[in-house]
């Protein structure tokens, strides 16, 4: 089992910025890639950014320039720093662990970009 386990989201300004992590603990499964999706109110689940342990990463086109993912493999931490954000930005994000066989999820964090 993996558990993750989320924190800073909150409320920001348009064109602020805000830093989202999540620590995972794993009971000897080897995590190969981890990352964050997000759910808008009334839409599907989305990829938002992720990295593998050799440091490869994918982002979502929306976010590409503004959020950059980053690892700590040590740590089996994953961290997401979103910079001008913008109220469509606004979602519930979810860390993702995947050992290659098997996703887990996080509880989810809520971030919300209003002024």
């Amino acid at each position: 089992q993996v558990q993750l386990v989320e924190s800073g989201g909150g409320l920001v300004q348009p064109g602020g910025s805000l830093r989202l992590s999540c620590a995972a603990s794993s009971s000897g499964l080897r995590i190969y890639k981890m990352g964050w999706y997000r759910q808008a109110p009334g839409k599907q689940r989305e990829l938002v950014a992720t990295m593998t342990t050799a440091n490869i990463t994918n982002y979502a086109d929306a976010v590409k320039g503004r959020f950059a993912v980053s690892r700590d493999n040590a740590k089996n931490t994953v961290y997401l720093q979103m910079n001008s954000l913008n109220p469509e930005d606004t979602a519930v994000y979810y860390c993702n662990a995947f050992t290659g066989v098997i996703n887990f999820w996080g509880q989810g964090t809520q971030v919300t970009v209003s002024s």
